[in-house]
């Protein structure tokens, strides 16, 4: 089950588990659509995996697993 965390791990905008905005890898890094398109071209920085959309989670699903707290943020240096 996807942890669907809370942030871009690299702006750390929000990212709400029943919102669509959110990209993802292999690994669950997680990246808002601005920093997946415009910094990374849809590839993951910590990986090199391809980032591809996250499904939303909403209704009962949501209820039942809500999303991870916990938030990454690795700025750029």
């Amino acid at each position: 089950m996807l942890e669907m965390r809370p942030g871009c791990e690299r702006c750390d905008v929000d990212l709400p588990p029943d919102q669509t905005g959110a990209w993802v890898c292999s690994f669950e890094c997680t990246f808002c659509t601005d920093c997946a398109n415009d910094d990374f071209q849809r590839v993951c920085p910590n990986c090199g995996g391809e980032l591809v959309h996250r499904p939303t989670r909403v209704g009962d699903a949501l209820r039942k697993h809500p999303g991870s707290t916990l938030r990454i943020h690795n700025p750029p240096s």
